[in-house]
């Protein structure tokens, strides 16, 4: 056996909090590796990266998901006994779940109400001196996933939900005072989906049989039970904060569009594969997640190093989207590289690779595409604006990243 690498530090937890989505591309180029050991969390763990690293990740005969996700992550972003840490015949029938929520026309309706908010708060735009755009969307995408999963959203209280939702997923990757107010908006927000999903299995809340609350509310785990009220909220939680998280990439895309002025006159002139390349790209290039994160099954061997029983293991999410083994000149921005991607589940991972159906790949991630086409149609071909002079940098050891402006944008004006 090869010994694996092994970074030197006590403990590398702070490090990965410093480096953020460069903790684990920093190192591997250190010790000429797509493999090393660090303590993370105070844990031993190994953390790879690359196309054949992804391959072994998502092997479920190899690695399994219980008790994976480090608890700052369950605290904030993901929440406990949520699908993301099950295994098994309980990972396939909640997924199973989920995957029915996601058919083209559902998906659809999605982002025609997307669009729907987009023109409605364009109006508004039109009288305001300035527009930060992350904060816009994040509503735009609140209001519009809470009128497609069936979830009661009055106007009073956007802000708020949006607010908290948005919070889940900043405080995730963080210490500090981000993290804090993570926590503090999980125990909020799951307060406000148990009061829902209560009141549809009570029919105080009449909603449509099918509709994302309904299915989720009455759907029965491998005993034919019910889920808990916690867990369900949790689970119905899962399908309100991804999409929130969106904004991030619109943004991104935004920023792609101000940088990359090529790319706004082939979108303004394009179809839609000429936009899906473009949003593709978008998630290649730009910050998302860093890295995620299973356990070792049983004792096994691969290419020579040996990983022991539930060691906990960390995939690359960033450096493997910019691995140029990979992708040619992968720090340039090139939509036109999507022409000819093989579709791979293992090379373009920005929300994790595998298999939909059975393995942990994330459920949203067509909702993902199909939002951030309907905003990037509706920037280039529905609205002029202006871009001030602001900090535009982005910063890769602010997990979640995002850049320092937060986008801003003046002079709206509807062009349909």
């Amino acid at each position: 056996m090869q010994q694996i690498p092994r970074d030197k530090a006590l403990d590398s937890t702070l490090a990965l909090l410093l480096d953020g989505y460069l903790f684990i591309p920093k190192r591997c180029q250190r010790y000429q590796s797509d493999i090393f050991q660090a303590r993370l969390l105070f844990q031993p763990s190994i953390c790879m990266t690359g196309q054949e690293a992804a391959k072994l990740f998502y092997d479920t005969e190899r690695f399994e998901r219980k008790d994976a996700n480090p608890e700052p992550l369950k605290k904030t972003l993901l929440g406990e006994g949520s699908v993301q840490g099950l295994d098994g015949d309980a990972h396939r029938r909640r997924k199973q779940m989920f995957m029915s929520l996601m058919t083209r026309e559902s998906i659809q309706q999605l982002a025609a109400l997307t669009t729907e908010q987009w023109h409605a708060y364009s109006k508004k735009w039109e009288t305001m001196d300035k527009v930060v755009l992350l904060y816009e969307v994040r509503e735009i995408l609140c209001r519009a996933v809470c009128q497609w999963t069936g979830v009661p959203l009055e106007e009073g209280e956007v802000k708020q939900r949006t607010n908290e939702l948005a919070a889940l997923f900043e405080g995730g990757g963080s210490a500090g005072l981000r993290h804090l107010r993570g926590r503090i908006a999980r125990q909020q927000t799951e307060k406000w989906i148990e009061d829902i999903i209560e009141n549809v299995r009570s029919q105080a809340l009449e909603v449509a049989e099918g509709s994302p609350v309904h299915a989720i509310a009455w759907h029965r785990d491998l005993n034919e039970e019910l889920l808990n009220k916690r867990t369900a909220a949790i689970e119905l939680i899962n399908l309100l904060r991804p999409t929130v998280a969106i904004g991030q990439f619109v943004v991104f895309s935004a920023l792609a569009l101000h940088d990359y002025p090529d790319c706004q006159q082939t979108l303004q002139q394009g179809d839609d594969k000429d936009i899906e390349r473009f949003v593709q790209e978008v998630r290649r290039f730009y910050p998302f997640f860093p890295l995620i994160a299973a356990r070792v099954r049983q004792d096994f061997d691969w290419n020579g190093y040996h990983f022991p029983k539930k060691t906990r293991v960390f995939l690359d999410l960033y450096g493997t989207n910019h691995d140029a083994r990979l992708w040619e000149n992968p720090n340039e921005f090139q939509p036109e590289r999507f022409r000819d991607w093989d579709g791979s589940p293992f090379n373009f991972i920005p929300q994790g690779g595998g298999d939909y159906q059975v393995g942990h790949r994330c459920a949203g991630e067509w909702i993902t595409i199909e939002l951030m086409k309907a905003s990037v149609k509706f920037l280039t071909q529905s609205i002029q604006y202006d871009v001030p002079e602001q900090d535009l940098r982005i910063s890769l050891s602010r997990i979640p990243a995002i850049p320092n402006s937060r986008f801003v944008i003046r002079n709206v004006r509807r062009t349909d």
